[in-house]
Formats: C-alpha cells, structure tokens, sequence
C-alpha cells in the first residue's frame, strides 16, 4: 500500500487544510526553513492554497531564527551554527532587531521572550498540516488547546509524560487508508514518534480521550501540542 496514493487523499483534495480555499499547491510540513540541507527524502506534504503557502514564511522564519539564537545564546550571525538561519539574519538586519527586542538580560538571569502570537500562528498551522497528511483531518477551526514549552523548561515528570504515551491510553484506532493505519501495518507504531529530521524536528498525531492531539518538537528543543476536541 503506497500511503501517498490513499483513498483517504480524494476526502481533502481541491481544500486548503489551512483555510479552506482552493488548493492548487503544496506545502511542505514541516517547512523547510525548519531543516537542515540536504532535505530528507519524502517530506510530508499538504494541500494549500498559494496564500496559505506563503503567508506563514514571516512568522516561520521568525521562529526557525528565534530558536537557533536562543540555543547559541546570541543574534549574532557568526555565533550561529546553522547555515540557513546565519544567512537569513544576514539578510535580514530588520529580523535580528525583533528577536534582539525579546533578550530579557537581568543581573541575575538571561530569558528569552518571544512575540507568542508569531509562535502560535506557526505551531497551529503546523499541526494542522499534520493532521491532514497522517489521518486525513481537515482542522479549520481554532485549536482548543496550543501550548509550547522549551523541553529544558519542563519538569522530569512533565517531560517524560510528554514523550511517552503509553499504548493503553490510545483512545482510537487509524482508520484504514490513512497513512497512521500504513505505519501501524508495517510495524511502525502509531504511538512512536515520527522523525523528519534527527535533531531538528519530529512529529506525532494521535486520538486522545480529549480529542486529536499533535505534538511536534523543533531542534530538540521547543515542545509544542495541539489539541482539537
């Protein structure tokens, strides 16, 4: 069963699984700003519109930038490890002003405060893509729940809870067709983790007792959940 040739493909064909608009493109999900080059092979895709497509490229690469300087402890270009984004603050002077803005520097402390709602655009729109591509969920409406957490911030209790789910509280089985039914009939489990990119970015898109619940976690760092109920 080729899980990019599913019957479950014609359900959203023709929609934007971001907005509902006439899908004529598609959008890569994770976006690449997000990874590392060479590419992984086979990037999940989703059905967008050209709006869609293009106007989350701000705030992703806000985010994407924002991440790196946080884990490097610095705006400054040459202080980057990764490539893309030490281009990307290069061209973009107006960009390291605003994440400069969000450096807390007290005597004591150093903290990072980003522009949330830039963050939460991307991690909504993430998760929708997410859901679409792994079983075929169409989430147009508001999220009922967005969070997102450094891993480094949490306690031991919440983040072992957060990357491990136990397979007696699956609440629902993939249906037939979806790619989540394919990975659990070739023996990778639906409970597991999907890694796009080792180090950089993984995924998970699971029923829950509360709803449809995605997780994903960008260069091992920021923990983000989804929840539609």
């Amino acid at each position: 069963m080729d899980p990019n040739h599913l019957f479950f493909d014609s359900r959203l064909a023709g929609g934007c699984v971001y907005c509902g608009a006439t899908g004529n493109t598609r959008d890569h999900v994770p976006s690449r700003v997000l990874l590392d080059e060479p590419f992984p092979e086979d990037l999940p895709v989703a059905l967008a519109c050209a709006a869609c497509n293009v106007g989350f490229s701000l705030d992703e690469e806000y985010v994407a930038c924002l991440i790196e300087c946080v884990l490097c402890g610095s705006t400054d270009p040459a202080a980057v490890n990764r490539s893309k984004i030490r281009r990307l603050l290069t061209e973009k002077p107006g960009l390291i002003s605003r994440i400069a803005a969000s450096r807390d520097q007290s005597p004591t402390d150093l903290a990072w405060k980003p522009e949330q709602h830039r963050v939460s655009n991307v991690v909504a729109k993430l998760a929708r893509g997410h859901a679409a591509f792994e079983l075929a969920e169409s989430k147009l409406d508001e999220p009922d729940a967005i969070s997102f957490l450094p891993l480094v911030s949490m306690s031991a209790h919440e983040r072992q809870r957060y990357l491990e789910y136990p397979l007696a509280e699956q609440a629902g089985w993939p249906e037939i067709g979806t790619r989540a039914f394919v990975r659990t009939a070739r023996g990778q489990s639906a409970e597991g983790w999907i890694i796009v990119q080792p180090g950089r970015y993984r995924y998970l898109v699971r029923e829950e007792p509360e709803g449809l619940a995605v997780q994903f976690i960008l260069s091992e760092y920021l923990a983000c959940r989804v929840v539609w109920s």
